[in-house]
């Protein structure tokens, strides 16, 4: 054990998120996700939220502020009545940890799986809010 660590934060996803580099992905993936088919290398998180997650995460974990686009959600299907009131608390958490304003860039579901294939890693959570899928690009630690 270590002092500091977010008990949240597995041996798991600490070490794939000191592996990753600059303009690596990562997927924090929620429930209904196909994560185990969707990922070079896959991290379970269960019983975890994805803020709760991203929260202890982003004491961490540097954005990319290079990239037009460091945080991605999946956008809602056209005809789906749902609004991911979700992403209020991804915004919040993402700019209070970089001390900028973040915005999240949404895309299609098909295009969000692609880049899931892509992604350095693919955290599966037990998060049961809709369309809580969110792709972080890393930054440096300057």
């Amino acid at each position: 054990m270590l002092k500091n660590i977010p008990q949240v934060i597995s041996p798991e996803l600490m070490s794939v998120m000191m592996s990753m580099g600059h303009g690596d992905e990562i997927v924090l993936a929620d429930g209904n996700f196909p994560a185990a088919s969707n990922a070079q290398r896959l991290v379970r998180a269960d019983g975890l939220g994805v803020v709760e997650l991203l929260e202890a995460m982003m004491q961490f974990f540097p954005l990319d502020t290079y990239a037009d686009r460091p945080a991605t959600v999946m956008a809602v299907v056209p005809g789906d009545d749902v609004e991911p009131t979700i992403w209020n608390d991804y915004q919040r958490i993402l700019s209070e940890a970089e001390g900028r304003d973040v915005e999240l860039h949404e895309v299609a579901r098909e295009e969000f799986y692609a880049a899931s294939r892509k992604a350095f890693a693919v955290v599966a959570t037990s998060e049961t809010a809709l369309y809580a899928n969110l792709l972080l690009k890393k930054g440096v630690v300057t």
